[in-house]
């Protein structure tokens, strides 16, 4: 009889865990991304392997009349890398390093690798990534096409550090895309959402893999643009840098620490250049940002326990490729009915202090639940066609725990158009690749390259054989 009981418990956990877990993507034709806002059934979703099967899957698309969606990591949440009855390319088996010039610090990779993949291979020969995200797990044609940014706070966005690349075009064309060949092209695909061709391989310029010292500062929310001009930035030993602000109630937008990467030449790299390769206390952490997730009195033992972990942290030393291996996994989840959501915005340095105040107000009328706020430092940097960095910007990285049903995604929406609408009365910008939460009149104040961005789109693909709901959301009528 027990082990019946046993085994009916067994069954019975197994099928709670299944149904838990279960997620669109169980169906392979119908795909969704990191945000699970709007699974579509599509066609079909091939991997990318080689060039020659990639060129086929252009032709197929023509002759059976589809269009093509570009994914790799399937992080971005707006509906950029899928559309309605579109043929999927997951281009995450496309990852190899093809040539590598250690002397000219140079590296030329296929799109579907990851910037783990890239910091494998380079950290044995000493060198580092100059601009990626704070983790490690994206697509270098992924990144691309968002035109990412970092820690770093010399090197600007990612387009800086991109030599070329290899674009598979609507015409079935493989081009050369440099700042002197098919020059148009460069600010046009990079932070494109794919929807000007797929990315096949790219050349990046590479840096030194540097020993830093990590440094620790707390300080007001309304000292920070002082602090970051007067201490960070004035500084030029200082290479990366990250702050958070508290989401505590008792401290909420106000109390904020900083994390400055030092170099450090006392060191040896030699002695430190092992790469960092699994994340610790995964379990503990997921529990607190899960309290945090639930409770106002987790989000105050959460921020209770962060502070002085990372303040613990100053003066050890870390080398640079390790710094940009952020650890993320304790931040998975996959609950039915919500998730967590980014959204993102970039004030001027100047504007920060009031934007922060005001955005302390407008979350608090709106009721949206912010998990953790990070703050980074970006370069103006116009090269990009729809650039964020129109000034030298703070971003501020906003992890929300949002509903997914109806009624709640209104909500959520309602609150976020008005954020957006205090960012633009301070002279910012927000990030497109996340959830389409702005309105087109606020997509177009604040990208006015918008109207060059989609004739150019009109002009390389008038039959638009790239498509995802970015384009659907902003541009489609």
């Amino acid at each position: 009889m027990k082990k019946w009981l046993a085994l009916l418990l067994l069954t019975v956990c197994c099928l709670i865990s299944y149904f838990w877990n279960g997620t669109p993507d169980q169906n392979p034709y119908l795909i969704t991304d990191y945000s699970r806002l709007h699974p579509v059934k599509v066609a079909s979703v091939k991997k990318g392997h080689e060039e020659e099967q990639l060129a086929a899957i252009l032709q197929e698309a023509k002759e059976k009349n589809l269009s093509i969606s570009i994914a790799g990591q399937r992080h971005s949440q707006g509906g950029h890398t899928f559309y309605k009855d579109s043929i999927v390319v997951d281009m995450t088996a496309y990852n190899r390093v093809l040539s590598f010039d250690k002397e000219h610090k140079l590296i030329n990779v296929q799109a579907g690798a990851t910037w783990k993949d890239v910091q494998d291979y380079i950290n044995p020969y000493g060198l580092a990534v100059k601009t990626m995200q704070s983790q490690n797990i994206f697509t270098i044609g992924g990144s691309l096409s968002v035109n990412a940014h970092g820690r770093d706070i010399r090197n600007g966005s990612l387009i800086k550090s991109v030599e070329s690349f290899r674009l598979l075009t609507a015409d079935g064309q493989i081009k050369q895309v440099s700042r002197s060949d098919n020059a148009e092209l460069f600010p046009l695909a990079i932070g494109g959402y794919g929807l000007f061709g797929i990315i096949l391989d790219v050349t990046l310029s590479l840096t030194d893999n540097e020993m830093y010292k990590i440094a620790f500062d707390k300080m007001d929310a309304s000292e920070y643009s002082t602090y970051f001009m007067e201490q960070v930035k004035a500084n030029p030993d200082i290479h990366m840098h990250i702050a958070r602000i508290s989401v505590a109630p008792d401290h909420f937008l106000t109390d904020m620490y900083a994390m400055n990467y030092v170099v450090d030449r006392s060191i040896s790299l030699q002695d430190h250049d092992a790469l960092k390769t699994r994340e610790s206390g995964v379990e503990l952490s997921k529990l607190l940002f899960n309290l945090n997730r639930t409770f106002d009195w987790g989000k105050t033992l959460l921020w209770q326990l962060q502070e002085p972990y990372f303040a613990k942290q100053a003066g050890k030393s870390i080398t640079r490729n390790n710094a940009m291996r952020s650890e993320s996994a304790f931040m998975a989840y996959d609950q039915a009915g919500s998730n967590d959501l980014l959204q993102e915005y970039f004030v001027p340095v100047q504007e920060f202090a009031g934007f922060v105040n005001e955005f302390r107000a407008l979350l608090k009328s709106e009721n949206l639940n912010l998990l953790n706020i990070t703050v980074r430092y970006v370069n103006q940097d116009e090269e990009a066609e729809l650039s964020y960095a129109k000034d030298d910007m703070f971003a501020l990285v906003c992890l929300f725990h949002v509903p997914l049903s109806d009624q709640g995604q209104s909500q959520v929406r309602s609150g976020i158009q008005k954020v957006i609408d205090q960012v633009i009365q301070h002279r910012g910008s927000y990030y497109l690749p996340y959830a389409a939460y702005p309105r087109i009149d606020q997509f177009k104040a604040v990208y006015p390259a918008q109207e060059a961005f989609f004739r150019k789109k009109e002009q390389y693909d008038p039959n638009h054989l790239f498509m995802n709901y970015f384009y659907m959301d902003y541009k489609g009528e």
